[in-house]
């Protein structure tokens, strides 16, 4: 592989906020800080590890690691259930600092960001500068760290944000980008998963460097031509440097994990119908009002499903998804076996001003709901949980 002309580089910068969940609750309760703790479910419950501090990693402990994994690992950790209303406060404090660096901020989740720094050279010195600089910005004004990658682009910028956690800076300037690339493990480029490792594994290809060496035609004989492309475009360091700063999130959606596995259907509908009431709060706290409805099913022995619909119109009434997701699960020719989980999400953005409860219900009627539902949330947001709630008929949970 050979290198190709590229046009005239950006400067963009990855930060990630260190072990998030675990340091803000590390932050707030000093006795946590120099301890193993595992934020997600608790031990004894089903449901997998959501974050673990630095301490906890060293027992072999990452999110998405079920609990009961995590436990044995180091059954001293200290457990918590997460405390999302101190996450998002603590997310929305971050962006709001990086938002006074640089308008140009794409949020890729609670607490990630790519920011677009080109031309701030001018003004705020050179890279590694701002980069420190937006570090110390978040500890002074948060007292959480986060890790920054600075590069020509999204893929060198995050590379680099993971190369030296935690409360690190790697700068990547764009000569640099292949020697950069070189030794790390091809695992670490976008994409490159279980089975695409387990092809690099049986060719004898470890890392970046030699994964250049192959020829276009040997990587799409072993990979296809759609991953084939991608690694060879991410071995020469070529990736995206747009910022996308009014990117919506793709989807909502909420899950219930049941201690010991379920077959009653009205023990279902009630979850079901308390998880289509925290999406569809959600959607309306955020503007948002989707067309596609998904029900998650997940049966003993991990086998798990997904149906979806698409809605007439657009919405974002817990009663609407609650009647979808319920029809989805009774009319989806699923198996007859006992629940392990279940889930509702929505998705399918239109505009939140044609969302509407009844489809054919009259205008009239329509404005009546979106006040009963705002109501609702002022409500919500004033004493910080539900106190009120729409009333969802519980007929038909058993699917006559």
């Amino acid at each position: 592989m050979q290198p190709t002309t590229t046009k005239p580089h950006r400067l963009i910068a990855h930060v990630d906020l260190d072990a998030f969940f675990a340091s803000c609750e590390q932050r707030d309760h000093p006795e946590l800080r120099g301890q193993p703790v595992i934020v997600g479910a608790m031990p004894g419950n089903r449901g997998v590890v959501a974050a673990c501090s630095y301490e906890a990693r060293v027992f072999g402990i990452h999110s998405a690691m079920p609990i009961a994994e995590a436990y044995r690992r180091c059954p001293d950790g200290i457990f918590l259930r997460p405390d999302m209303t101190k996450y998002l406060q603590a997310s929305r404090e971050v962006f709001e600092i990086l938002d006074g660096i640089t308008p140009r901020v794409e949020k890729a989740s609670i607490d990630e960001a790519y920011l677009d720094l080109s031309g701030l050279e001018k003004i705020a010195g050179r890279p590694e500068v701002i980069g420190q600089d937006i570090r110390r910005r978040i500890v002074e004004g948060t007292g959480l760290t986060a890790s920054v990658g600075i590069g020509p682009n999204k893929l060198i910028a995050k590379l680099g944000s993971e190369a030296n956690k935690p409360d690190g800076l790697t700068v990547t300037a764009p000569e640099d980008v292949l020697n950069f690339l070189a030794p790390m493990p091809v695992g670490n480029l976008r994409g490159v998963g279980r089975q695409t490792q387990k092809i690099f594994d049986r060719m004898g290809i470890r890392t970046v460097a030699e994964l250049r060496t192959l020829s276009m035609e040997t990587l799409i004989d072993h990979l296809g031509t759609k991953a084939a492309e991608s690694c060879h475009r991410q071995a020469l360091g070529h990736a995206s440097d747009e910022i996308v700063t009014d990117r919506s999130r793709k989807s909502i959606s909420k899950e219930n994990t049941f201690a010991t596995d379920i077959r009653d259907h009205g023990r279902l509908h009630d979850v079901l119908r308390e998880l289509a009431i925290e999406v569809a709060r959600t959607a309306r706290r955020e503007g948002l009002a989707g067309t596609v409805v998904t029900l998650k099913i997940r049966f003993e022995g991990f086998e798990t499903y997904t149906r979806q619909t698409t809605l007439p119109a657009p919405t974002h009434d817990e009663r609407v998804l609650l009647t979808t997701a319920w029809s989805l699960f009774t009319k989806g020719n699923l198996p007859d076996k006992a629940v392990r989980l279940i889930g509702v999400g929505i998705s399918g953005w239109a505009e939140p001003e044609l969302a509407q409860a009844d489809m054919f219900a009259p205008v009239k009627q329509q404005a009546q709901n979106e006040k009963i539902l705002q109501a609702i949330d002022t409500v919500t947001e004033k004493f910080g949980k539900p106190m009120l709630g729409i009333g969802i008929s519980k007929k038909n949970r058993t699917g006559e």
